[in-house]
């Protein structure tokens, strides 16, 4: 099996590393990292063990062609270089795995490819790119599988045992929407948070995110740091709960433990630092239109009030206006 990896941060090097250390074919696009990972290879720091893999390099897509598998894993913020980065690397058969956060990447897929091809991979991980080639794996590693408007067939089954045969632990769903709701319960306020009371906007707490004034900044707001302060945690909480809600109006039925269950897996992580507070502290642009708007206008379509993932948009779209995009493209 032929697989092209697109999108070589934290995500794609991790999964894509797996797989060649099971022996896959593995080909990593590369642009500004190519010539560590041609040289080094890519090493993996893990809880459960270290291990290094020399993938094939390449610096365009057709230098890869037509595979079996693609998986995605660049920032969403990317999402525009679609269709300039895939279609070399697409034939008929391909199976496309977009791995990234957020809701309206399958979307966006399929106005390039049939729907039949569209799959999402779910991650539920703690990695960080340490530098170019050098990922820490620190916990979790979990992939959910489902196919874009389609219930799971054959092939997502054999994608789920290829991940499982790589060491990964990979679930498959039938309902790849609720899924992504799911992973929007942690997403979306441990990643707004986190960047909102790093950035200076501690007045979120105290004002329950409106009106929003603007504070020197304050410490970097790693999981534990949140979950630490009663303030925050009261906040991250009904945050979580206006998700659950805005799931449920859309007809996702997520119990309410889910998010508790969620919060208790949190507090094994340590000082995490989430992607969106990585991106915020190395100038890159933000998740936020994936991560963020979509979900809310979503919520607000289905006419669920979400007042506090309104004004945490609106703290995060303050930061955006005022933040020059990086003009190199993060892939």
């Amino acid at each position: 099996m032929k697989i092209a990896v697109v999108g070589c941060g934290a995500v794609g090097s991790y999964y894509g590393a797996r797989l060649c250390r099971a022996g896959r074919e593995v080909h990593f696009l590369l642009r500004s990292d190519y010539d560590a990972v041609r040289q080094r290879g890519v090493t993996v720091r893990s809880f459960e063990g270290d291990f290094h893999v020399q993938p094939k390099c390449a610096r365009t897509p057709d230098e890869i062609g037509v595979c079996d598998v693609v998986l995605i894993g660049l920032k969403t913020t990317a999402n525009g270089q679609f269709p300039k980065l895939l279609p070399p690397l697409v034939g008929p058969q391909t199976a496309v795995v977009t791995l990234q956060n957020g809701l309206g990447n399958t979307e966006q897929l399929a106005r390039l490819f049939p729907p039949e091809q569209i799959l999402s991979g779910l991650c539920f991980v703690c990695l960080n790119r340490l530098e170019p080639g050098v990922i820490h794996h620190l916990e979790y590693g979990t992939i959910v599988l489902g196919e874009f408007q389609r219930r799971t067939g054959p092939r997502t089954h054999e994608l789920a045992a290829m991940f499982r045969n790589a060491g990964v632990p990979c679930k498959v769903t039938d309902t790849l929407a609720e899924a992504q709701w799911e992973k929007l319960v942690w997403n979306i306020p441990f990643n707004g948070l986190g960047v909102a009371g790093a950035s200076g906007y501690d007045a979120l707490v105290t004002r329950h995110l409106s009106p929003v004034t603007r504070h020197p900044p304050g410490p970097v707001l790693t999981t534990d740091k949140l979950l630490c302060d009663p303030c925050w945690e009261k906040l991250l909480r009904e945050l979580m709960m206006e998700v659950l809600a805005a799931a449920g109006g859309l007809g996702f039925e997520i119990p309410a433990a889910y998010a508790e269950e969620q919060i208790e897996r949190t507090r094994t992580m340590g000082a995490y630092k989430a992607s969106t507070l990585l991106d915020f502290e190395h100038g890159r642009p933000l998740e936020l239109e994936s991560m963020f708007l979509e979900p809310l206008r979503r919520a607000q379509a289905a006419g669920v009030p979400v007042p506090r993932l309104a004004a945490l948009c609106e703290v995060l779209q303050q930061l955006v206006n005022r933040t020059e995009p990086e003009k190199s493209l993060p892939w």
